[in-house]
C-alpha cells in the first residue's frame, strides 16, 4: 500500500490543510502508517495532480496563505474500490528492537532490561494518548452510544486497534522484565 491511501482515508474526515493532514497522522495514523510532513505534502501534490483531491487557497492576513484539501469523487470511488480489496500481503512486522532481543544472550543483563524499560515506557505513552483520543471520540457518551450515533467507525475501530496493540506491548514487557529478573536471581 501506499502513503496514497493513507491520504486519501485521513480526508474522509473533511476538509483539512497538510499542516493538519500532518497532526492527524501524528495522532491516529501514526501506529500503523507513519508519514514525515514532506511526504504529506508531496503525496498531496500527486493527488491534486491526479484529480483524486482538490485544493482550494485561502487567504490569510499576517499568515502565509493556506491550501485546503477534500476529497474529490473520483478519489472517494478509489478509496472505495482500495477498501473493498483484500491487502495483497499480511503485516510484516519489522522492528529493530526485537532484533535486539533475539540476539540478547550474551549481552549485558541490564542494557536488555533498560530496553524493555524504554519500550514500556513508549508503549504506555503511546496507550495514555490513544485513551485521550478515544474520550475525545466518545465525548461523555457511552461507546454503544457512540457507535450508534457516529457518521463513521473506521477511526474508531483502527484505535481500538492501536490501543490493543499497544495494551499488549505493555503485557509483555511487563513480562519480560520479571523473566529477565528471575534469570538474574539464578546466575
Amino acid at each position: 500500500m501506499s502513503l496514497k491511501y493513507a491520504v486519501l482515508a485521513a480526508l474522509l474526515e473533511g476538509e483539512a490543510s497538510g499542516y493538519e493532514l500532518s497532526k492527524v497522522f501524528d495522532v491516529s495514523l501514526a501506529n500503523f502508517w507513519p508519514a514525515t510532513p514532506q511526504q504529506l505534502y508531496r503525496e498531496l501534490e500527486r493527488l491534486a495532480q491526479d484529480g483524486l483531491i482538490e485544493a482550494r487557497v485561502v487567504q490569510q492576513e499576517r499568515r502565509p496563505n493556506k491550501r485546503l484539501f477534500t476529497l474529490t469523487e473520483t478519489g472517494r470511488r478509489e478509496l472505495g474500490a482500495f477498501a473493498g480489496e483484500p491487502p495483497r500481503r499480511p503485516a510484516a512486522l519489522r522492528d529493530e528492537f526485537l532484533i535486539k532481543i533475539q540476539a540478547m544472550d550474551g549481552t549485558d543483563p541490564e542494557a536488555t532490561r533498560a530496553l524493555f524499560e524504554e519500550r514500556l515506557s513508549w508503549a504506555r505513552g503511546k496507550l495514555a494518548r490513544y485513551e485521550r483520543v478515544r474520550e475525545r471520540f466518545l465525548d461523555g457518551r457511552s461507546e454503544a452510544e457512540y457507535l450508534r450515533d457516529a457518521e463513521r467507525i473506521g477511526p474508531y475501530l483502527t484505535l481500538l486497534g492501536g490501543i490493543a496493540l499497544e495494551s499488549e506491548t505493555v503485557r509483555w514487557c511487563e513480562r519480560a522484565l520479571v523473566i529477565l529478573e528471575a534469570r538474574a536471581a539464578h546466575t
